[in-house]
């Protein structure tokens, strides 16, 4: 799945600008809208199009409006809590110490951790911040009518890690760590297999159109030419896609899953399926349902009638 502005995962590192720029404006394929991974993954990439500023003010607030509940004695458990990775929680801090918004202590029980204390500074920036999250939210859930955004962000809340959920504020922020952690979780599903989450969908899509040119499945997939190249070239360096020659115009290449594709896909499947188990565990009875819907009407303004495509998963 992809990380939009560059973002690092907290699990696997860099992810690179390809990945992170991946998404195709006005394109909504009809074959994902069913998974809340997927549609998590198209609000926030949505959003991300609106960026009122850099990255770094969004995982600055974050840290600052958590640490409003007083002191956290471990600043490796906060970046966990908050899904960022720990090289970028340490550029964090050091920039709000800098600032004077943030004191940095050894803590006494524990000299290998730093206990976070926020200073008056902190919280005259966590007040502004509150406003600014608030008017940007309002612009982002237009769409959406007052309850339907507060019952956005307590679906959303419940897909966080343990510990979290009182910790992120703003619909923006909640689509984001949910997001980020429902592909972590679908990662570790498959640790050790040599594939990921974003594997499925061009897998599937393979299965189903194969022999298949690059450019329709870039259009199936709804991403940039440059970022299905780099899956097709993983999914072929994996001995999972074979490019032979599209029957149909032999000057370009068709793409096809090779029997070992056949068999990965039946493995990332299973973890997409496992996965979407865990969401509708996570969100209670009816809530994948109702979570669903409200990222759809979310979507609806850029995606006119995806509404009809987006129902209930098989």
């Amino acid at each position: 799945m992809t990380i939009v502005r560059g973002e690092l995962d907290a699990t696997r590192g860099p992810v690179s600008e390809t990945e992170a720029t991946a998404e195709v404006a006005g394109v909504l394929p009809e074959a994902l809208t069913g998974f809340v991974g997927y549609l998590l993954r198209r609000v926030h990439a949505q959003f991300a199009t609106f960026a009122d500023g850099p990255a770094d003010d969004s995982r600055d607030f974050l840290v600052l409006d958590a640490l409003t509940r007083g002191d956290w004695v471990s600043q490796l458990d906060l970046a966990e809590r908050l899904g960022i990775n720990r090289t970028i929680m340490v550029a964090v801090i050091d920039r709000l110490e800098g600032r004077g918004q943030v004191l940095r202590t050894r803590n006494p029980e524990n000299r290998r951790q730093y206990v976070l204390s926020l200073t008056d500074e902190g919280r005259a920036a966590v007040e502004a911040g509150r406003r600014a999250v608030a008017a940007r939210d309002a612009r982002l859930t237009a769409a959406l009518a007052p309850g339907q955004a507060a019952r956005l962000n307590t679906l959303l809340a419940r897909l966080l890690a343990p510990g979290a959920e009182g910790l992120v504020r703003g619909t923006e922020h909640l689509v984001e760590q949910a997001h980020h952690r429902l592909r972590r979780l679908g990662d570790e599903k498959l640790s050790g297999t040599g594939l990921r989450v974003r594997h499925y969908g061009p897998l599937a899509i393979l299965a189903d159109h194969g022999p298949c040119p690059q450019q329709r499945l870039a259009t199936e997939l709804a991403i940039t030419g440059p970022a299905t190249s780099q899956l097709v070239d993983e999914l072929v360096d994996g001995g999972m896609v074979h490019r032979g020659r599209d029957p149909h115009d032999r000057r370009r290449h068709a793409l096809e899953l090779t029997e070992l594709g056949h068999t990965r896909l039946k493995t990332v499947a299973r973890a997409v399926d496992e996965l979407a188990e865990d969401v509708a565990e996570l969100l209670g009875p009816g809530g994948d349902d109702e979570l669903r819907a409200l990222l759809v009407r979310l979507l609806e303004p850029a995606h006119p009638g995806v509404s009809q495509g987006a129902g209930r998963r098989d």
